[in-house]
């Protein structure tokens, strides 16, 4: 009987490529890409850390080291609020008198009013028409308002006709009776007596120029301490 040789059978080429190659190259292929994202990333940062130290340099050449930031936000305060007081004494003047001309001088600092004489006082008297007892008031309320640190100060200046000489009057007129009758008035109603000047200047007598003012009351006291410097030192000479 012939002797028969088994051999194993040959393998079959033409079958797929190997599984396992192809998860490996898949495997590495996702490898690649998420390094190349950590690597954008770090360089993204690189450049946002850049950018913050620019930003920080320069605004700190601006500002010293040593400001409150507070500070700004006093002043941001402050003027927000003298801006709402304009606002009130705009529609207290719109509302009792259609012929007053409001002008914002500078917002939330200084505004100007001016009004005719004849419809705040009596017909060549020195007296506060009883009708605007109430524009008073409504004025007296709103700078009573005032937010802590803040002054609402009132200059009233009236018209006046000059001497000859080109100056003016010294003694008594109507105009100088009717800012001080005004004064008065609005002390009496509750105006701190230092928060209001009077005065003449020369002009129409029936040119009421009222200017109200939103001062810093560290303001007003180095004003103040800088004229009484100014006079202890004239004094001493």
């Amino acid at each position: 009987m012939a002797e028969r040789n088994f051999l194993p059978p040959a393998p079959n080429t033409a079958r797929g490529p190997n599984t396992s190659a192809l998860f490996l190259s898949l495997f590495l292929l996702i490898l690649a890409f998420f390094i190349l994202l950590v690597t954008i990333s770090t360089l993204e940062e690189v450049k946002t850390k850049s950018v913050m130290d620019s930003l920080t340099s320069t605004f700190t050449s601006i500002v010293p080291p040593s400001t409150d930031p507070t500070r700004f936000k006093s002043k941001e305060g402050d003027l927000i609020a003298g801006q709402q007081y304009q606002e009130t004494v705009t529609d207290i003047f719109a509302a009792a008198l259609q012929v007053a001309q409001i002008k914002v001088v500078h917002p939330g600092r200084l505004m100007q009013v001016q009004i005719p004489a004849s419809t705040l006082f009596a017909e060549n008297a020195a007296r506060v028409l009883p009708s605007q007892f109430e524009l008073l008031d409504r004025i007296v309320a709103a700078a009573s308002g005032r937010p802590p640190g803040l002054r609402f100060d009132l200059e009233f200046i009236i018209g006046s006709r000059v001497r000859d000489d080109g100056g003016l009057p010294q003694s008594q007129t109507l105009e100088l009776a009717r800012a001080g009758a005004f004064a008065r008035e609005m002390a009496q109603r509750g105006l701190p007596p230092d928060s209001i000047a009077i005065g003449i200047e020369p002009g129409d007598p029936n040119d009421v120029t009222m200017w109200f003012y939103i001062r810093r009351e560290a303001e007003v006291r180095l004003r103040l301490d800088s004229d009484d410097a100014g006079d202890r030192d004239g004094g001493e000479e």
